[in-house]
């Protein structure tokens, strides 16, 4: 989540180091993620994102755009399955941060989209996050006034669903 709307200290990446450091864990977490982006441009970008020394996992939390604009769920699932070959060929550990579709674009589409995660995780034995956005999502006092990205709140209990996959994978 790249803190649209958000102050730096409030965004996704500083506050889940925030609290995997008060856990004593040494860990630094990068935010490459980019308002706005689709699957497709974080396939673009991930051989460079993937070029950073010593990355050990990889949270992979791309479709939501995609939903958003329309995108076909298989372009989308393709898009999000080279970005897991990438990573697992860097011997790098993926956690899969799954979104779930509304109705907007109809019963087929949902269903279509929301399988991309539950089958790539299955596929490839990832850590998976069903829904990234559980808990917060339709709830306006954990969200900004778009109603769609989450408020420090949202974010604060993202993290935690993060962190919890995060120290499963380090321990």
């Amino acid at each position: 989540m790249a803190g649209y709307g958000l102050q730096k200290e409030d965004h996704l990446s500083t506050i889940l180091e925030n609290e995997l450091t008060k856990k004593g864990y040494d860990i630094k977490v990068i935010n490459a993620s980019v308002s706005g982006d689709t699957s497709s441009g974080g396939l673009n970008k991930i051989n460079w994102t993937l070029s950073e020394k010593d990355i050990d996992i990889l949270i992979l939390g791309l479709g939501a755009n995609d939903m958003l604009r329309g995108i076909k769920p298989q372009e989308t699932k393709k898009n999000l399955e080279e970005i897991i070959k990438i990573t697992l060929n860097k011997k790098i550990n993926l956690i899969l941060a799954g979104m779930v579709a509304p109705t907007s674009h109809g019963e087929i589409y949902k269903k279509e989209f929301d399988e991309i995660y539950k089958s790539l995780s299955k596929k490839y034995n990832l850590v998976f996050i069903p829904f990234l956005l559980e808990g917060v999502a339709f709830k306006p006092e954990l969200n900004l006034d778009d109603g769609m990205h989450p408020n420090p709140d949202g974010v604060k209990i993202i993290s935690k669903t993060i962190e919890e996959k995060i120290i499963s994978l380090l321990n």
